[in-house]
């Protein structure tokens, strides 16, 4: 092998580590200030058959002169020497290394199927260690792509009967923003994957069309787009969606999966007849309200906790045509409550006057009146509105959709003029559009794709999506809205508030909401830069601190918390329940690691 020499400066320190003269030639480690979360892990490097060197590798890398962020070197590999000059390398001997990993200690590892399906390379390890949120990164062991569901079931038992179990995150698209879909030294599933695979659930839809039924058997890996494109083939479609449907259907059934259809349709949960789920355990799953119920309510906004959605059966209605979309501002938060919860007071699923959609957003004194979401105000009234914002700090906007067909050409206008009849909106300041039933549903992928041309969707995002009880939205607009986000008014990004209907919530399921019958929705969803995300993440911070202190009983959707005690307080009655539940159907505590409930560390 030759001649190498090493030199170490304070592995646990910002120092750099440099190893010089290995087979002639050089390669620098450096250490990034900042990343010390993820370069605990060590890198032993057999520089003789007998006399490993071992060093901490942090994740910054100058390869012959250039830096790099290498996700590799923060795990541990016995390996040539030569491997470090140039790019690392990583072998199967590498990945089935004896070292401090659980994954690999076990040599059964090789024996299974899947283990040519685990990756380690830059590429899977960069896309499993961030998340949308690009404030968290954690770096797993490996990932799973698996090609069938019978490949989730092997690694999930395998590491329920190892002796020493490691942690198995599901991840969708990575939606998250606070790193819930991770797993740190654990395996995270990339279920995407099974997309391409014909052994996966795909889409199918099916029903009774004498009796008026239909559904669509989804895998969980699918997203709510492909979903809705393709049960729109059969004049279809769900009745419950996300703003943004490049989701997938495991992903927010793991949540809730909330939008301006909720108040009169229910979250995505309570729109779900069956479910296929891998358990904790590894074992296959069928559940509904019938059979299997206990681990069918406890999967639903369960935060990936019991089990792996693998297959969803969707509640299906007949699709309609077209949206009449409408804005109405405000300038008064009374009134724009008021008229907010009259409106949804009309929810029957099968009432022909209530309306289809209704969100709220504020307007402040941040550019334009558009949003990532959706250009919808003309042009040439931008000026005006500017105007009233400058004048009143924040405009509240009510955003309504009515859908229609053919047949309800002729009343929608009728009523939807009956609907407003009484509304406070100031006048003059009412907008319309009437659009696609689609391009309604898909009105956020316009901005996305705009925001991505611009270099401006990977970047910080420090949301806060909250539940506040109805009882409490009017101090919430003066302690919140008022007295933090107007004076400090370092809020980017779309500020939503819109009532929902707790009747349309189930109880039995684990998503946690305010015990009122009327409850607010506010989300914060702040994009920011990389070096001042931690500002406006302080202010969620004073936030939920100023809620505290005045009394207001917030819940979080897409809840993160950091010790026991305060997912304990998230929970409230339904801890008990959580607790029993996790211990039914995943008592090793693998899945999920990174919501640090059961894992805090």
């Amino acid at each position: 092998m030759g001649e190498a020499t090493a030199r170490e400066f304070a592995a646990h320190s910002a120092q750099a580590i440099d190893i010089a003269n290995v087979q002639g030639q050089n390669a620098a480690v450096s250490r990034r200030p900042g990343l010390s979360d993820l370069a605990r892990h060590h890198l032993t490097v057999q520089v003789s058959p007998i006399s490993p060197i071992s060093f901490v590798a942090p994740p910054l890398v100058i390869v012959n002169g250039s830096p790099e962020f290498d996700y590799h070197l923060t795990k541990i590999y016995s390996i040539r020497s030569d491997l470090l000059i140039g790019k690392p390398k990583l072998s199967t001997d590498c990945l089935l290394s004896k070292f401090q990993n659980p994954v690999y200690q076990n040599r059964k590892l090789q024996n299974l199927d899947i283990i040519s399906k685990l990756r380690d390379d830059h590429d899977a390890i960069k896309l499993a260690s961030s998340d949308y949120g690009n404030m968290v990164h954690e770096i797993p062991a490996s990932i799973l792509y698996p090609t069938s569901i019978n490949d989730i079931e092997t690694l999930i038992k395998f590491a329920h009967n190892n002796s020493v179990p490691f942690t198995i995150a599901a991840r969708g698209q990575g939606h998250s923003v606070r790193g819930q879909a991770m797993a740190r030294n654990g395996v995270v599933v990339n279920m995407r994957s099974l997309k391409n695979h014909r052994y996966g659930f795909g889409i199918t839809v099916s029903g009774t069309p004498s009796m008026g039924f239909f559904y669509a058997d989804v895998g969980g890996e699918q997203l709510w787009i492909d979903v809705l494109n393709a049960t729109l083939e059969h004049g279809l479609a769900p009745v419950s969606f996300t703003d943004y449907l490049y989701l997938t259907v495991g992903g927010t059934l793991s949540n809730a999966g909330i939008s301006g259809q909720t108040f009169r349709y229910g979250p995505q949960i309570s729109n779900v007849y069956e479910m296929d789920v891998i358990t904790g355990e590894g074992d296959f799953v069928t559940c509904s309200p019938e059979k299997n119920r206990n681990l069918f309510y406890a999967v639903l906004g369960g935060l990936g906790q019991f089990g792996i959605i693998v297959r969803a059966r969707i509640a299906l209605e007949p699709a309609p045509k077209r949206v009449k979309w409408v804005r109405m501002l405000y300038n008064d938060f009374s009134a724009f409550t008021k008229d907010q919860e009259s409106l949804i007071s009309l929810n029957g699923r099968k009432q022909k006057n209530a309306l289809n959609y209704l969100e709220g957003l504020l307007l402040m004194d941040k550019g334009t009146p558009e949003n990532w979401r959706s250009t919808f105000f003309p042009l040439s009234d931008h000026s005006r509105i500017i105007s009233l914002v400058t004048k009143y700090g924040i405009i509240y906007c009510i955003e309504v959709a009515k859908y229609y067909d053919d047949h309800t050409l002729n009343s929608v206008d009728k009523e939807l003029q009956a609907l407003f009849e009484g509304l406070s909106f100031i006048p003059g300041f009412t907008f319309e559009k009437d659009i696609s039933y689609i391009d309604f549903l898909n009105r956020v992928q316009s901005g996305e794709q705009k925001l991505q041309s611009q270099g401006l969707w990977d970047i910080p995002h420090p949301w806060l999506n909250l539940f506040v009880p109805k009882s409490h939205i009017s101090d919430f607009n003066s302690i919140v809205f008022k007295d933090i986000v107007l004076k400090r008014n370092i809020t980017t990004g779309l500020v939503l508030v819109y009532p929902m209907n707790r009747i349309k919530w189930d109880d039995r399921m684990s998503a946690v909401i305010p015990d009122e019958d009327v409850f607010y929705t506010i989300g914060f969803l702040h994009g920011s830069g990389f070096n001042d995300w931690e500002t406006i993440d302080l202010q969620n911070k004073d936030i939920l601190q100023s809620c505290y202190n005045a009394g207001i009983e917030v819940k979080q959707y897409l809840p993160n918390y950091k010790t026991m005690e305060d997912w304990k307080n998230h929970f409230g009655m339904k801890w008990r329940t959580f607790q029993e539940r996790k211990a039914q159907f995943d008592p090793k505590m693998i899945l999920s690691p990174g919501q640090r409930i059961f894992n805090n560390n």
